[in-house]
């Protein structure tokens, strides 16, 4: 991947704040999508699906 182009999601982490912090690096189309992405991904420090926001980088 093109390290110019990452974007950082970092995890809000479950209901009780568990997890928070996690990261995983993607890309994003900037001429399509112009918002911040959130997705809901696997977070392997606590074994579940939380969700990820992106952040800057």
């Amino acid at each position: 991947m093109s390290q110019i182009h990452l974007i950082k999601l970092v995890s809000v982490g479950d209901d009780m704040g568990a997890g928070r912090g996690h990261t995983y690096y993607s890309r994003k189309n900037k001429k399509s999508v112009e918002r911040k992405l959130e997705f809901k991904k696997y977070n392997p420090l606590i074994r579940k699906h939380t969700i990820y926001k992106e952040k800057k980088a």
